[in-house]
């Protein structure tokens, strides 16, 4: 049986003490903040990205450098006969693409998996991927499993603040300041390769409960119901907003007893381009259950 070792991003939330706890490796994601370049999670925590976007100052993201990515594989392939490599959404970012490509001097030994998914949704492939390989799965079938099951998850995001979709150019100033004195509060989707509308909300409670409705509705009509606690998997994920993820996994919990729920920080990715104060509700098929 071949020895299989699972990569994934930064952008699924994994921290790099986390990962070898998961048996898993962890690619750290560059950021350009100022002209200077930074890795997550290595030389820039959540903590110093979130005061630097609060300073104004200029960060935008960037993908690993090819020899970034190819030194870690081939330090993994050391130890390792084959890798399951599984990067952020192919819809957000040009990296998995770039993976790809590189994949191919490998002679098949790095499956690359675009299953278009980002953060705690993420993260659940990863380990997913670990799973598979614990089977004696090869890492050419774990990257057409995942790529297969790709659309059972659903993640939902409501942003505190229009500033940084308007700073990004992804709304015009004017609905930004329409959107501003109105109260709205966005809710977004991800599901496949894009980041869209879902709905508005005016107020933070009536946005909770768009993402849970949301949630219920994915669990009973696409996923088959949750069957027992475990069925399904439920993540949150927040900018800077700990405090009100702890109260929206007591309020999923209120509907799904039992529920093992994970609270991560949103990968910093996706933060520069919506800002602090987002909540996101996310789930994903067990494919034990």
């Amino acid at each position: 049986m071949s020895k299989i070792a699972i990569v994934t991003d930064s952008n699924s939330g994994i921290t790099q003490a986390e990962a070898p706890k998961l048996g898993i490796y962890v690619l750290p994601m560059p950021f350009m903040i100022d002209e200077e370049t930074f890795f997550e999670d290595i030389d820039l925590t959540q903590e110093q990205f979130y005061e630097k976007l609060s300073t104004g100052a200029g960060i935008s993201t960037s993908q690993p450098s090819p020899e970034s990515v190819m030194k870690l594989w081939d330090d993994i392939l050391k130890e390792y006969d084959e890798i399951v490599h599984i990067p952020m959404s192919s819809g957000l970012s040009g990296s998995c693409q770039s993976a790809m490509m590189l994949a191919e001097e490998y002679d098949g030994r790095v499956q690359v998996v675009n299953n278009q998914r980002i953060s705690v949704t993420q993260r659940q492939s990863a380990l997913d991927a670990v799973l598979l390989a614990q089977k004696g799965m090869s890492a050419a079938k774990i990257k057409d499993f995942l790529e297969k099951d790709k659309f059972n998850s659903s993640i939902y995001i409501m942003l505190d603040t229009l500033h940084y979709l308007k700073k990004g150019g992804r709304i015009t100033p004017a609905a930004a300041t329409i959107g501003t004195l109105l109260k709205i509060k966005p809710v977004l989707q991800i599901q496949g390769d894009k980041l869209d509308a879902f709905a508005k909300a005016r107020t933070t409670a009536q946005g909770k409960s768009i993402m849970i409705n949301a949630i219920k509705s994915d669990i009973e009509n696409r996923f088959g119901g949750m069957q027992k606690p475990d069925s399904i998997w439920l993540e949150i994920a927040h900018t800077q907003n700990e405090e009100a993820a702890m109260a929206l996994r007591d309020e999923v919990l209120q509907i799904y007893p039992g529920a093992n729920i994970v609270i991560n920080p949103l990968s910093l990715s996706v933060a520069c381009h919506i800002g602090p104060g987002a909540l996101a509700l996310a789930c994903c098929k067990n494919i034990n259950a």
